[in-house]
């Protein structure tokens, strides 16, 4: 018995043995697969890590990750300066919420969700786009921070935020109607934002260039910012102070073209468009076109002096009114007597201009006023410019009419322009809103005009704010020149005498004259009981308040009255 047990011993012990060895082995095994596990999880833990910062670093998908794939570059713009380089219009970064109705779990939770923080959103429309099958829809393009945040606590599968480019404008209403507008897409539909598409940025986005506003160059514009205020301010207190029913007013570099300012009233807000399409916020600088009474006389004189048929020697007989058809010509205050040349500008003699006229020919006259650019479309940078309204058939009465500002009718714009050539020495410049520089304007001018009859023109305009009708468009220190404009306005085919439209044009200094400023005032009335509403008691004045304020800035040093000599004519 003994020795079996030893024997049984013997043969137990290397089973014994073997367990031993086959649990070291498992263990080993076991950490193995632990390990990997471990190694398993760590990388993962690694990729989604790393997901979150691209994410994160990559910011929101942006539009075209679920519709248009060109939208977000189609949506970059460029920013827009001034001659000085200050922003006047720029891209910010602006939310928009959409939704994949497809991945959406309730359409009414969903609607009364959103809804409760967009009250302004139609519930029946929202829950109807919520229900399809789509898997993209907008919800509300450019939300607010705030809106963003709560839709974003609500926690709404299937909602989602995209960040887009929206258009920005610092100065607010300050130059609409130069800047214009964009769309919801931020496409430019009007002024100078329409210009930059239709002629570069457009095409850009088309060949996939202009991913972001960064990579394009500002676009600077010839306004000047300071002197932008000032003319808007100005007519906002004239407007005001005569209670007119609307104003506008340029200033235009007369050895540029460049337009520095330019407003009319009332305006908009481009960052909150939502009166610009209304008919009283008409950019009547450009778009639209009036009859502009006397300060159109200026052309009736260049065109007589230039001509030869006139000289400032020479006089017309004004005694008596000229009869046209069933009308009358008569003076506003006339003399009834023998005008010299300048008397008939600076009484501002409709009798006077309109034998001119006759005696330089109807012929003459028409196209005198083709040269001037008066009869055909300004062509400038701006989209919004106005045809003039000519007479079909250019008779004897369209003539005398049109010698004192009437019959036909003309953009404010032009008129500026044309009368910058008046002064400048003869030369037609074209305008632009963008900046030029001398050189670049001497090889787009033409001559319209004799020097000889531009220094008679100064001579007359002048005279006119020294002794005339534009006394009250004077400024201390500045030698200012201008002409008055009363034009009555026309309602049911006849001329109604209470409502005007009054204007002065001006041009300084005098001696050498390097800026036009033109003021129209829409139906100003008096400003006291007892006084009159024509342009010298309000328009001119509001000429003489940018002036100014103005003329400082725009690098015109006021001189006393001695350091300028007298403007040099020949008969």
């Amino acid at each position: 018995m003994t020795e079996f047990r030893e024997e049984q011993n013997r043969t137990e012990q290397p089973k014994g043995k073997l367990r031993k060895g086959s649990r070291v082995q498992g263990a080993a095994q076991m950490r193995g697969r632990i390990v990997v596990t471990v190694a398993v999880f760590a990388l993962a833990y690694t990729l989604i890590v790393g997901r979150l910062v691209m994410f994160g670093i990559a910011g929101e998908p942006e539009i075209g990750a679920y519709a248009d794939p060109n939208a977000a570059i189609k949506t970059a713009r460029p920013d827009i300066v001034d001659r000085n380089g200050e922003i006047l219009a720029t891209d910010i970064k602006t939310s928009s919420l959409f939704a994949e109705p497809r991945h959406i779990l309730d359409p009414d939770e969903a609607t009364e969700l959103i809804t409760s923080v967009l009250p302004d959103l139609n519930a029946s429309a929202l829950r109807k786009r919520l229900s399809s099958d789509a898997g993209f829809a907008w919800i509300k393009r450019e939300i607010t921070p705030t809106q963003r945040q709560q839709i974003h606590d609500l926690g709404i599968p299937g909602v989602g935020f995209m960040n887009e480019n929206k258009r920005f404008y610092p100065g607010g209403p300050t130059a609409a109607h130069i800047l214009g507008l964009v769309n919801v897409d931020n496409q430019g539909i009007a002024g100078m934002e329409k210009y930059i598409d239709d002629n570069f940025l457009g095409d850009l986005h088309q060949a996939g260039f202009a991913r972001g506003a960064q990579s394009l160059e500002p676009v600077q514009l010839s306004i000047d910012l300071r002197v932008q205020h000032i003319v808007r301010d100005e007519l906002v207190a004239a407007m005001e102070r005569y209670q007119a029913i609307a104003a506008a007013g340029i200033v235009l570099d007369v050895k540029t073209g460049e337009v520095l300012a330019m407003s009319s009233l009332p305006d908009f807000d481009p960052n909150n468009p939502v009166d610009a399409n209304k008919p009283d916020r008409l950019n009547r600088m450009s778009a639209g076109a009036f009859e502009l009474g006397s300060i159109m006389k200026s052309f009736t004189f260049a065109m007589a002096f230039d001509s030869g048929t006139f000289s400032l020697n020479d006089s017309v007989d004004a005694s008596r009114g000229i009869r046209v058809g069933r009308y009358t010509v008569k003076d506003f205050h006339g003399k009834y007597r023998v005008l010299t040349i300048p008397e008939v500008f600076l009484f501002s003699s409709n009798i006077g201009s309109a034998r001119m006229i006759l005696k330089l020919g109807i012929d003459r006259q028409r196209a005198y006023f083709d040269t001037f650019g008066l009869t055909q479309r300004t062509k400038t940078e701006l989209p919004e410019v106005a045809l003039p309204l000519i007479p079909k058939k250019w008779s004897e009465a369209s003539a005398i009419t049109a010698a004192f500002g009437h019959g036909f009718a003309t953009t404010p714009l032009q008129v500026a322009v044309a009368d910058a050539a008046l002064v400048n020495g003869g030369m037609f410049i074209p305008p632009t809103f963008l900046r030029r520089d001398a050189e670049t304007a001497q090889s787009l001018a033409h001559r319209i005009v004799s020097e000889d009859t531009s220094q008679k023109m100064r001579y007359l305009l002048d005279l006119n704010v020294k002794k005339g009708s534009g006394r009250s468009a004077g400024v201390p220190g500045y030698r200012v020149g201008g002409k008055t404009g009363t034009a009555e306005k026309v309602e049911n085919g006849r001329y109604a005498a209470s409502k005007r439209l009054n204007s002065f044009l001006a041009a300084f200094p005098m001696d050498d004259p390097r800026y036009v400023v033109l003021v129209v005032l829409d139906e100003p009335k008096p400003e006291k009981p007892g006084m009159g509403a024509t342009a010298g008691l309000n328009a001119a004045p509001a000429v003489s308040a940018i002036i100014r304020r103005a003329a400082a800035l725009l690098g015109v040093e006021p001189r006393d009255a001695d350091d300028v000599g007298p403007i040099l004519v020949s008969n």
